[in-house]
């Protein structure tokens, strides 16, 4: 976080609320900030943080007194330009944009909040949670943005006081903050998680400590969890969820009332991973006879600081799996199951056929390419049509593993969950 004024400053951010929502492998996080300008002249503050490389935001909206401001999405150049010509302007102004040098950074930015003024910016992003070597989910909130990995040139900075009125938005779109001692954090964090599954919740762990698991049913399908008092966010907060029958087909069904079907393109220019050398070495060693090359790329992320969409990124396109290690986490676990997953057959042959009502179409995400044993993989399909509250879907996975062919069939209700986003 970094604050944009003259002379010395109140921190603007006063309280950051995150509550999670977790349906079966499926995160919806919704993170509240509030801010409040104790200064005698208008501020802005930016806040930087990262996102999971694959979360999809799906709102984006701010509160000043009775006023709510809903975002819209536009192409960055010409959202940043509105926003500064908003500022120069001296009106109220509110962007958030991923960062140009990487996918899983974000800045929101809350421009020329009047003097005594209070906002209240509301974030929300959906993104799947990763399967651990232990079968646990995991869900991470960065304390402060720790810098991804960098070539040597690059610079970081953490807390700036600048002139406002000489800074632009687009001069701040790249810049990376370190982590910083709780001391220095003047804002509070408040943070539960509602989770929810056909099998039940057997437990949930995190590296801070947390308020007893309460169950919302009988058969354990349902639970909550907080954040204990007192947490001073000097480190990321980290949440391992475990199911019983982690491995059991599953199916969830949520209304989708509207949809984004814009896909900007996305570029690599492998800057900063020294990958590209060790690969044309490869490629360029002859093949041992009578046997075939398969290139499979196992990644991991090694500390807090690690880019989620570089190591998630590489893994998937290189057909093989990722791993992230941090705090206290043991390598030797996660480096031993990456070595088992390179060393196993594969699934191959997979299809995935669905058997509906016929008023009821559908339409399906790409295919299953890499499965490991021990692994999940979520399979998305959009129904559309109309189907009685009674009426029930059948879909059947089939795939061969080492020469034998496999079929696994799940029927499930069309009636979409109540409280579905």
């Amino acid at each position: 976080m970094y604050v944009k004024a003259t002379g010395s400053v109140g921190f603007p951010l006063k309280s950051f609320e995150v509550e999670l929502e977790v349906r079966d492998h499926v995160a919806t996080v919704v993170s509240t900030l509030n801010y409040e300008n104790k200064e005698d002249k208008p501020l802005e503050a930016v806040f930087v943080f990262p996102l999971p490389g694959d979360a999809a935001v799906c709102h984006f909206s701010a509160q000043i007194g009775q006023t709510q401001i809903v975002a819209e999405l536009k192409e960055k150049q010409k959202a940043r330009q509105e926003y500064d010509d908003a500022l120069s302007s001296g009106q109220q102004a509110f962007l958030l944009e991923e960062s140009d040098e990487s996918p899983d950074i974000f800045s929101l930015h809350v421009g020329s909040l009047p003097p005594g003024e209070s906002a209240s910016i509301r974030l929300e992003y959906v993104t799947e949670l990763a399967v651990q070597a232990d079968d646990g989910l995991r869900f991470c909130l960065p304390a402060v943005l720790n810098p991804p990995y960098q070539p040597q040139d690059r610079t970081t900075i953490t807390f700036v006081d600048t002139d406002f009125q000489s800074s632009s938005c687009s001069e701040g779109a790249g810049v990376q903050v370190t982590s910083v001692p709780a001391s220095l954090v003047p804002y509070s964090l408040s943070f539960s998680a509602r989770v929810s599954s056909p099998r039940p919740v057997s437990k949930v762990e995190s590296n801070c400590s947390l308020d007893p698991l309460q169950y919302l049913n009988t058969d354990q399908t349902q639970a909550t969890v907080k954040l204990a008092a007192g947490h001073k966010f000097d480190r990321d907060v980290e949440l391992l969820i475990y199911y019983k029958d982690a491995h059991q087909p599953t199916a969830v069904v949520e209304t989708m009332a509207e949809a984004l079907k814009k896909v900007e393109k996305m570029k690599a220019d492998l800057g900063g991973t020294k990958i590209l050398e060790p690969l044309k070495h490869i490629y360029s060693q002859p093949c041992i006879p009578n046997q075939p090359r398969q290139l499979l790329c196992f990644s991991f992320g090694i500390g807090e600081g690690a880019s989620c969409a570089l190591i998630n990124g590489m893994a998937k396109e290189g057909g093989g799996h990722a791993q992230f290690i941090t705090g206290t986490d043991r390598m030797q676990p996660k480096v031993m199951q990456s070595l088992r997953f390179a060393l196993q057959l594969t699934v191959i042959d997979t299809s995935v056929t669905w058997d509906l009502p016929k008023e009821v179409s559908v339409t399906v995400s790409p295919p299953i390419t890499t499965l490991f044993q021990g692994q999940r993989s979520l399979i998305y399909a959009q129904l559309t049509g109309q189907s009685s509250e009674a009426a029930e879907g059948c879909v059947t996975l089939k795939y061969t593993l080492a020469g034998h062919r496999s079929e696994n069939q799940l029927r499930f209700s069309l009636r979409p969950a109540e409280d579905s986003g």
